[in-house]
């Protein structure tokens, strides 16, 4: 039996990884709306915050976030944007498009393993001869879910031609 207590500390959903590890996905305008989050040295600072004011954007336009897919895009070790996915326009919102082909690899483990992924990522898109363009993070959890579930999946999404 699970108490109220446990439940409610479980805000995002469990992340299948099937679906999108060692994947092609192809986006013709998916829509997004873009936030940024102050980074130091790459490591988020105000991620929590930013995440609510997109929830309550996401709450008082009735919208809804397909896969809870939420894209990271290091712009420096300063700021970071994110890309919250939508299923209509947001008014009042940045919203953006995302067009093309995407290859997905999924990985599992403590963040401190990000700089692993990402030459991993760059070894296998090598490998199978894709060209990139833009790579974005999907951070699927949150730290305290990803805790709860004892899993902490990470997908890196590259643009190819």
């Amino acid at each position: 039996m699970t108490t109220q207590s446990e439940t409610d500390s479980i805000c995002c959903p469990k992340f299948d990884p099937t679906p999108w590890d060692d994947k092609i996905v192809v986006w013709e305008n998916k829509k997004f709306i873009k936030d940024s989050v102050c980074t130091f040295f790459y490591m988020p600072v105000n991620f929590g915050s930013v995440m609510k004011r997109l929830n309550k954007t996401l709450l008082k336009a009735d919208a809804v976030m397909p896969d809870y897919l939420c894209l990271s895009d290091h712009q420096s070790k300063w700021r970071m944007n994110l890309l919250l996915a939508v299923d209509k326009e947001i008014p009042g919102a940045v919203n953006i498009q995302l067009s093309g082909k995407y290859y997905c690899k999924v990985y599992e483990g403590p963040f401190r393993e990000t700089d692993k992924w990402c030459k991993d990522f760059e070894q296998t898109i090598i490998s199978r001869r894709f060209k990139t363009g833009k790579i974005y993070m999907w951070y699927t959890t949150c730290p305290k879910c990803a805790k709860k579930y004892g899993k902490n999946y990470v997908v890196l999404l590259g643009q190819i031609e």
